[in-house]
Order: structure tokens, then C-alpha cells, then sequence
């Protein structure tokens, strides 16, 4: 009991203890907080104290900055205001001394006008002066001539026209006899200069092509059996075959240069190839007529090129090609046509014209003998509606279509071309005369084979011996392809003039082609 008695009382004396402590504690605690606020107001109001005199400073510095800008901007006003006034100082002197110039010009015209006033009276009366005695010279002399003032005018005038009419007809003659003369010597010089710029050679088209054999046992070969490859060969390529004329060598004869070349390079295929047939011939000339369009392509470009043309489609590319293989009276129409090129534009630059639209023009003039043996018609016609077709110009169309006078000339240039295509054509060598009737006489004759219906080719062989006709056999039948031959023939006796007879052999052919695999 005296032990736990102990206990409480050290217990009571241990909470009296804490207690007594925390007070104390509280009392520290709460005097040091009101020193340290006191010490936070004292340091705040320091630091106010010293933001507030900073403000002070910079405030008294700004408004001392301020002041002096102001001050510097009033003496800079001031300074403008000066001059300004300065300025309007000297404007006021100038308008000043102006007033006293026109003052003074015033002064002077005032002046002049008074002399005038004066002369003007003076020279009225010296102009009346002048009248009176006019007048009384007038009088004089219809006293003297017996002739009144209008009669004299009416018979000087008479006289006058008179002798102007005279004087002006032999002026107007004179002038166009000088002209006259001087436009045949400058046409002389400029056809002249033209010749001597371009020279061609003198040859002409030959109307035979030979092809050299190994021997003259290839002949039997190119024959075969009963002629058939002969006549395969003929009929495909539509040209005539001399065989049997000259040892190792067959001939080939056409008057289509195109039609000899085909012709030409089949033959020479099939010999290398060695296999000759007639399967084999419709073959290779197939294959051949292919690789000649792309020649007559490559041609055109070069004859574009040769004369530096640009822009032209290539339909008519195609066409200048095809020229290549085409002759009119054994000239060359591709080579005539850049022959007239070349002359055209020598004579363009001689004359001051364009000299590429000329060359153009030259180099189109005979394009439609291109399309003639497929369009009916004046070759110069079918070439201007080709060249409209193609969007070329007017003057090159007139001037292509006026070349042969088919039509009446636009432009100077239509005088060129007619005037370089006769040069071309004239120039010795150029066209061989005698093979003219010759060639007329075939074209006439596969032109009459055309114009019936049905009729799918024609050939004029053996020199103009023979018209061999191909036929539609679904348009036409055997008893209408015999009937056709006959009205063929009789066409051909009413309308050409020819030695001895010409064979019009008709072939209708059906063939149907199936292919085993």
C-alpha cells in the first residue's frame, strides 16, 4: 500500500512537473514570436522605406528624361518652324519679283499691241491701195485684149490642161517602159542567179530494173512449174518479168518505180531464201511493202530536214515518201520537188520575200501526185486540199493549187513555184521526152480499168500490151467478171490511140486459208 501511495504521489509530482514545464515552454515560445514579429515589422518597414525612396529616384529620373525629350522636341519644332518661316520668306520675295516681271510684260505687250493696231491699219490701207490699182490693171488689160476676166481664165486653163495632158502621157509611157525593161532584166538576173546557185544532175528515171542470177538455171526456178511462180510473182507485185532476154539476169519492167523496187527486193529474197513458191512470193512481198513504208517515212524527214522545215505532220511526211518512188516523165518527183525548193527560195531571198515559207511551198508543190493514182483529179487540186487539210497556210495552199494556173495566183509566191517548176522541169536532162507517150498511155489504161465498179487492181504489163484486172469475187461473178472484160476493152478502143492490140486479161480469185496446229 505505502508503495503504490508512492507511486501516485510520483505520479501527481511527474504531471505537476510537465505542466509546470509547458508553461514555461509557452511563456519562451510566445516572447520569442513577438520578437521575431517585431524583428519582420521592423525589416519590412526597411525594406518600404527602401522601395519607397528607389520609387522616389527613379520617378524624379523619368520625369527629368521626360522633361529633357520635351525639351528636345520643342527645340526641334522650333528649329522646322524657322525654316519654314524662312521658306515662305523667300517664296513671298519670289512672288514678289514674278509680279514685278508681269508688270513689266504686261507693260511691253500693251506696247505691242498698239504697234500692231498701227501696222494693221497701215497695211489696210496699202491693201486697198494695192486693190484699186489691181482692179484698174484689170481694167487695162480686158481694154487691151478685148476678153473679159473669166474668158482669159477659161483659155488659160484650157491651155494649160493641154499642155499637162501631153506631158503626162509621155511621163506615163516613159515610166513604164523604164519599168518594163527593168522588171525583165531584174527577172533575167534573179532566174539567172537562181540556176547558177543550184545545179542538179541530168539523169532521168529509167522504166527497168535488172536483177543479176547466180546462172541461168534460177530462171527455170523463178518460172515453176507451168509458169505458176511467174505469173504469183507478177500478179502480187504487178510489174512485168523479162526472163529470156538477158543471160543471168531477169528483167523487170513497170512503169511505177514503187512497183519495181517492191518487185526488185522480192525477187532478190527469194533467191537468197531459195524457196520459191507462191505462198512464199505473197509472202515476202507483204513483208516488203511493210519495210517500204518505213522508207518512205525515213525519206520524208530527210527532205524536211534538207530544207529546214518544221512543223509538218507526218501525213505529209508519208506523202513526200511516197514521192520517192513516183516519176513524171522519168523525173524523180521528190528530186524535182526539192530542186524547186532550192530554186524558190534563192529567187524569194533575191526578191526580199520569205525564203523558208518559199522553200516549203516548193518542196509541196507536186505532193499530189502522191494521192493521184487514188484520188481523181488535177494533181495541184488534190495537193491543196491536202495541205488545207493539214492546216497549212492560205498562201502555201493558193500557191500550190496556181502552180499549173488551175487557179488564179494570190501571192507572188504562185509565180515562184510556176516559174521554179519550169526551171526544174526545162533544164536539159531533167525529163526523158520519149518515154512520155509511153507512160501516159499505161497510167490512161489502168485509170479506165479503176473507174468500174468491182475492179480491186489493175496492172498495165508488157509494156502497155496487157491490163491485167483483179476483181471482187463477192461483187462480181464469173459470167459479170467476162462481161466486165468486154466493156473494159471497148472503153479502151474509144478512148486511147495505140499500135497494134492490148490483152485485158480479168481475174477473179476466191482462196480460203486455214491454218493446221
Amino acid at each position: 500500500m505505502m508503495q503504490w501511495m508512492t507511486g501516485a504521489l510520483v505520479v501527481m509530482l511527474a504531471a505537476a512537473l510537465g505542466y509546470y514545464v509547458r508553461v514555461i515552454f509557452g511563456r519562451y515560445n510566445a516572447t520569442s514570436g513577438e520578437r521575431e514579429a517585431q524583428r519582420l515589422r521592423d525589416e519590412a518597414r526597411r525594406e518600404a522605406d527602401t522601395i519607397r525612396r528607389e520609387t522616389d529616384l527613379q520617378s524624379k529620373s523619368e520625369a527629368l528624361k521626360a522633361r529633357e525629350a520635351l525639351e528636345e522636341e520643342i527645340k526641334k519644332r522650333r528649329q522646322e518652324v524657322a525654316g519654314l518661316e524662312e521658306r515662305q520668306a523667300q517664296r513671298e520675295l519670289n512672288l514678289d519679283r514674278k509680279v514685278a516681271m508681269l508688270d513689266k510684260k504686261n507693260h511691253l505687250l500693251d506696247q505691242k499691241i498698239a504697234d500692231l493696231e498701227k501696222k494693221t491699219g497701215e497695211l489696210q490701207v496699202q491693201r486697198e491701195a494695192c486693190d484699186n490699182l489691181l482692179k484698174t490693171e484689170k481694167e487695162k488689160l480686158q481694154r487691151i485684149a478685148g476678153m473679159t476676166q473669166e474668158e482669159a481664165r477659161r483659155t488659160l486653163m484650157l491651155r494649160i490642161e493641154e499642155e499637162v495632158r501631153g506631158e503626162t502621157g509621155m511621163l506615163i509611157r516613159r515610166r513604164q517602159e523604164e519599168a518594163r525593161q527593168t522588171s525583165e532584166r531584174e527577172a533575167r538576173r534573179i532566174v539567172a542567179t537562181a540556176v547558177q546557185r543550184y545545179a542538179m544532175g541530168h539523169s532521168a528515171e529509167l522504166m527497168t530494173s535488172t536483177v543479176t542470177l547466180a546462172s541461168d538455171d534460177m530462171k527455170g526456178r523463178i518460172i515453176g512449174r507451168e509458169g505458176r511462180n511467174i505469173r504469183a510473182l507478177e500478179a502480187a507485185t504487178g510489174v512485168d518479168l523479162l526472163v529470156d532476154d538477158t543471160p543471168e539476169a531477169v528483167v523487170i519492167s513497170a512503169f511505177d518505180p514503187l512497183r519495181r523496187e517492191i518487185a526488185r527486193q522480192t525477187l532478190e529474197r527469194l533467191l537468197t531464201d531459195g524457196r520459191i513458191h507462191p505462198a512464199r512470193i505473197e509472202e515476202v512481198t507483204a513483208k516488203v511493202r511493210d519495210e517500204i513504208e518505213e522508207i518512205m517515212r525515213t525519206t520524208g524527214e530527210e527532205a524536211v530536214y534538207s530544207i529546214g522545215a518544221q512543223g509538218v505532220s507526218p501525213e505529209l511526211i508519208r506523202a513526200l515518201g511516197r514521192l520517192k518512188f513516183r516519176s513524171s516523165y522519168s523525173q524523180n518527183v521528190l528530186n524535182h520537188s526539192l530542186e524547186v525548193a532550192h530554186l524558190m527560195g534563192v529567187m524569194a531571198g533575191e526578191m526580199g520575200e520569205d525564203v523558208m515559207l518559199a522553200k516549203r511551198i516548193g518542196l509541196f508543190h507536186d505532193i499530189g501526185k502522191s494521192l493521184d493514182s487514188e484520188i481523181e483529179g488535177n494533181h495541184a487540186l488534190i495537193g491543196a486540199d491536202l495541205l488545207r487539210r493539214q492546216g497549212e497556210p492560205q498562201v502555201l495552199v493558193n500557191a500550190v493549187a496556181a502552180h499549173h494556173e488551175d487557179v488564179a495566183p494570190e501571192s507572188v509566191y504562185a509565180v515562184l513555184a510556176a516559174a521554179a517548176d519550169a526551171i526544174s522541169a526545162a533544164r536539159p536532162g531533167a525529163r526523158s521526152e520519149t518515154s512520155a507517150i509511153y507512160v501516159k498511155r499505161l497510167e490512161k489504161l489502168e485509170e479506165i480499168a479503176n473507174s468500174f465498179t468491182g475492179v480491186e487492181k489493175s496492172y498495165a504489163i508488157q509494156a502497155g500490151r496487157e491490163l491485167r484486172v483483179l476483181v471482187q469475187a463477192d461483187k462480181l461473178d464469173d459470167a459479170a467478171a467476162m462481161h466486165r472484160a468486154r466493156e473494159i476493152s471497148k472503153k479502151i478502143e474509144q478512148d486511147l490511140q495505140y499500135p497494134g492490140q492490148i490483152k485485158v486479161t480479168v481475174i477473179r480469185e476466191t482462196r480460203f486459208v486455214e491454218y493446221a496446229r
